[in-house]
């Protein structure tokens, strides 16, 4: 599967009715970007099975804003619309790879069960 364009309507439900999203917040004038964007996609023909989505912080200054983007590229992650990861610099495609292992391996629900029982106590 291929990289796909998001916006701020369609943000949302991107990363929640998905179970592992990828988001490159990127801009068309951002050399490290334009570097990173076909690592990102190689990713997205490697893992169809994950979201590849793209955020353009110059259409869509909104958004960019509301993530607290301050530097670009930034890279986020969400497991079962959870943010999981959070980084601003292009990865390496060996870097991605393992980040995307990690994410697969992670079990959020028994990270948001021990994060409940922490406020309870």
């Amino acid at each position: 599967m291929s990289t796909q364009d998001i916006t701020a309507e369609q943000f949302n439900d991107t990363i929640n009715d998905n179970e592992i999203v990828l988001v490159d917040f990127w801009a068309s004038w951002c050399g490290p970007c334009r570097a990173f964007a076909p690592t990102f996609a190689a990713s997205s023909d490697k893992h169809p099975e994950i979201i590849h989505a793209k955020v353009d912080t110059e259409a869509e200054q909104a958004l960019a804003a509301a993530a607290d983007i301050r530097s670009i590229p930034t890279l986020m992650a969400f497991k079962k619309g959870k943010l999981v990861f959070n980084q601003a610099g292009a990865l390496p495609p060996a870097a991605l790879e393992d980040l995307v292992q990690k994410i697969k391996e992670f079990d959020i629900d028994a990270a948001i069960a021990a994060q409940d029982e922490a406020q309870q106590a």
